[in-house]
C-alpha cells in the first residue's frame, strides 16, 4: 500500500489514451470506455470532481474513413479527427446519461494556453462546467490544429489542464504499467519517482510508429514534470487494469507515482514555464546559469553569449546553457536585435527579470 496522497483528493484530471479505448482495427472499444466511465461515475458520486482528457478521436475517425494506419498527411489527420470527435463524444454522452450524469466537450489548442486572456477564459469555462455538475471532456482541437497533433497522445495537454484548474491529482492511463527499469524479462515498474532527473529521463523511450496513436513515455515524463512543479501528484498506470482508477485512489501500489515538489510554482510562472511556446532562445554562460539556478537572480546581459530566433520585447523565450540544455523560460526585456547588440556587455541590464522567469532545468 502507498501512503495516502499528501492532500485530500477533491479534483482529478484523468487522461485516457487512444491505445486504451481503441481496438487494433481503430474502432472505439465501447466496453473499455464503459468500464472506465463506470469507475469515474462511482468516484464522482462521492463528491470528487472529475475532468477527463480523452484521446481517441483520430483513431475513431480512421476506422470510419477506412484507414488502417495513422496517416502522416496533416489534412488526413484533421479529416479523421473531424469524423471521430463526434463518435467519441456520443459514446461518452450515452454512457454517462445512464448514470444520470452530464458531460460536455471542451476543445483546446496551443493558442488557448499561449494567449494569456484565452488561458484564463479556458480556466473559467472548465470551472463553470464543474460548478454546474457537468463533466468536462477535453481534447485537442485537432481539426484546426497543426502543431497540436504532434503533442503526443494528449499527455502534455492533460498536465496543462491539471495545472490550469489546480487539480489535486493527475492520472495518465496508457497501455503500459508505468515507468520501467531494466530490460526484457528483467524489467520492472518503478513504483515511486521523487525527482525527474537525467537518470529517470534515460529510462523513457519514445513510441515507435504505431497504427493509431502517437506519444510515449517521454511525453508522459514531460506531463509528470509539469504536474509535480504545479504541486500535483501524477500516476502513470495501465488503463486496462481492472478498476485501475479506484485502485489508485484506494492507495494501492498501481503504476508509477510521481510525487510533487514541496513548493508550488506561482500560476504566472507555471504559465511561462509550460503554457507558452518560446519564440526564440538566449544562450548563457556558466556564471549566469549558476546565478539563475542557485541564487534566484535575474538574467543580466553580461552572461549572454548567444541569441537565436526572432522575438520582441515581452515575448517568451527559452534560456539555454552552452550545451543547449534548457535552464529556464522567461519574458524577454529586449528584442533579439537589441540583445545581439548588448549581449556580453559590462552593462548589467536585465534581459529577463526574475519575476518573469521560470526555472525548467532538470539536473543530470
Amino acid at each position: 500500500m502507498r501512503n495516502q496522497f499528501s492532500t485530500k483528493i477533491k479534483r482529478i484530471v484523468i487522461k485516457i489514451g487512444s491505445s486504451i479505448i481503441s481496438s487494433k482495427t481503430g474502432k472505439l472499444d465501447k466496453v473499455r470506455i464503459k468500464q472506465l466511465s463506470n469507475q469515474i461515475a462511482a468516484i464522482y458520486g462521492t463528491g470528487t470532481e472529475i475532468i477527463i482528457v480523452s484521446s481517441g478521436a483520430i483513431a475513431c475517425g480512421m476506422s470510419e474513413i477506412g484507414l488502417t494506419c495513422r496517416p502522416d498527411k496533416l489534412s488526413c489527420l484533421q479529416a479523421a479527427a473531424a469524423v471521430g470527435q463526434n463518435i467519441l463524444m456520443q459514446a461518452y454522452i450515452a454512457i454517462f446519461k445512464k448514470k444520470q450524469l452530464r458531460c460536455a466537450q471542451v476543445l483546446l489548442t496551443w493558442d488557448d494556453f499561449q494567449i494569456r486572456s484565452r488561458y484564463l477564459n479556458a480556466k473559467n469555462t472548465i470551472n463553470s462546467l464543474i460548478e454546474n455538475r457537468i463533466i468536462p471532456i477535453v481534447n485537442e482541437n485537432d481539426v484546426v490544429s497543426t502543431d497540436e497533433i504532434k503533442f503526443g497522445d494528449n499527455d502534455r495537454l492533460s498536465a496543462l489542464v491539471a495545472s490550469l484548474i489546480d487539480a489535486d491529482l493527475l492520472i495518465l492511463l496508457s497501455d503500459v504499467d508505468g515507468l520501467y527499469k531494466g530490460k526484457h524479462s528483467q524489467k520492472e515498474v518503478i513504483s515511486l519517482v521523487e525527482n525527474i532527473d537525467g537518470d529517470i529521463e534515460k529510462l523513457a523511450k519514445d513510441t515507435n510508429k504505431r497504427n493509431i496513436s502517437k506519444g510515449g513515455m517521454i511525453s508522459k515524463l514531460d506531463a509528470a514534470g509539469i504536474a509535480i512543479h504545479s504541486k500535483i501528484p501524477c500516476v502513470i498506470a495501465n488503463g486496462k487494469t481492472k478498476n485501475v482508477i479506484l485502485e489508485i485512489l484506494s492507495g494501492k501500489t498501481i503504476g508509477t507515482l510521481f510525487t510533487p515538489k514541496t513548493s508550488k510554482m506561482l500560476a504566472k510562472k507555471r504559465w511561462i514555464a509550460f503554457g507558452v511556446k518560446p519564440t526564440g532562445k538566449i544562450v548563457i554562460d556558466s556564471g549566469a546559469k549558476d546565478a539563475l539556478l542557485k541564487r534566484n537572480k535575474s538574467l543580466l546581459c553580461p552572461g549572454i553569449i548567444g541569441v537565436d530566433g526572432k522575438f520582441h520585447s515581452g515575448d517568451i523565450v527559452a534560456i539555454v546553457d552552452e550545451n543547449g540544455k534548457e535552464i529556464a523560460k522567461g519574458r524577454a526585456g529586449f528584442s533579439n536585435e537589441e540583445l545581439c547588440k548588448i549581449k556580453g556587455s559590462r552593462v548589467a541590464k536585465e534581459a529577463v527579470h526574475r519575476n518573469n522567469l521560470a526555472i525548467t532545468y532538470r539536473g543530470r
